[in-house]
């Protein structure tokens, strides 16, 4: 069974194509390619975000409080309607990122987040994260706001499973056409060429890693898909009031 519940720190990185071609080969002296990887060179996630008429979730993450939370349903690939994604309720406490999720199908999910009624329980489910999903629809009036899909390499270190570093590249998103199952298609966020390293660990990252960042010139960086999305959304619409080329 796929793990439903994550407690970690995420350290984040933006590079060009050469910085991960040298960074991505020494990597794996010390860990593996993740399954979905093992025989295409990339995996696609898709994403729908939710959030409030006024987007109050993403501005009070943007505001860097010292707690934030945010819902999204996520997809591997484009889904059909009875498939198989998971209800994401991610959350971030003092720097500790906590995401819990559960497998739902994918009309399932839609109507869970429209209504607020909990789908009836199976096998596969998780009734905890459920239950705390519902709870969290009952604080906020949502809706869908945003679409965003990446294509994805991820590893793992081959002497702790607990290291994951992902590398998200053709990062796309739109504000229309909010359904997972209408296609794999939006606006670049990110340049072409472009790459989003995240390190993820439950505890410290071991030395050689360190070292490894440290000689490549690699500094952290606070990178959220959704709050970039938002934040190049606002300004579009500020130069479009002004009468300005987006």
């Amino acid at each position: 069974m796929a793990i439903e519940v994550f407690n970690r720190y995420e350290s984040k990185f933006l590079m060009d194509s050469k910085a991960f071609y040298l960074i991505y080969n020494r990597l794996l002296e010390y860990m593996e390619l993740d399954e979905y990887n093992k025989h295409d060179k990339f995996y696609s996630i898709s994403n729908i975000y939710f959030d409030t008429e006024h987007d109050s979730l993403i501005r009070n993450s943007l505001s860097k409080p010292k707690y934030r939370e945010k819902l999204r349903i996520r997809a591997y690939g484009i889904p059909e309607n009875d498939a198989k994604v998971y209800l994401e309720l991610k959350k971030k406490v003092f720097g500790l990122v906590n995401k819990r999720r559960t497998a739902l199908k994918l009309n399932e999910a839609y109507d869970f987040v429209r209504t607020g009624v909990e789908p009836e329980f199976r096998a596969g489910m998780n009734k905890q994260v459920i239950q705390e999903i519902h709870y969290f629809l009952q604080r906020y009036d949502l809706q869908p706001k945003v679409y965003l899909a990446y294509d994805r390499i991820a590893l793992f270190c081959k002497n702790n499973r607990d290291l994951r570093i992902t590398f998200d590249t053709n990062i796309r998103s739109r504000r229309y056409d909010l359904k997972l199952e209408s296609g794999d298609f939006g606006e670049d966020l990110l340049g072409r060429g472009q790459w989003l390293m995240e390190v993820k660990a439950e505890k410290t990252v071991p030395i050689w890693l360190s070292r490894m960042l440290s000689e490549q010139r690699m500094f952290r960086t606070s990178f959220s898909k959704y709050g970039n999305e938002y934040k190049k959304m606002r300004m579009n619409e500020k130069l479009a009031g002004e009468g300005l080329p987006l």
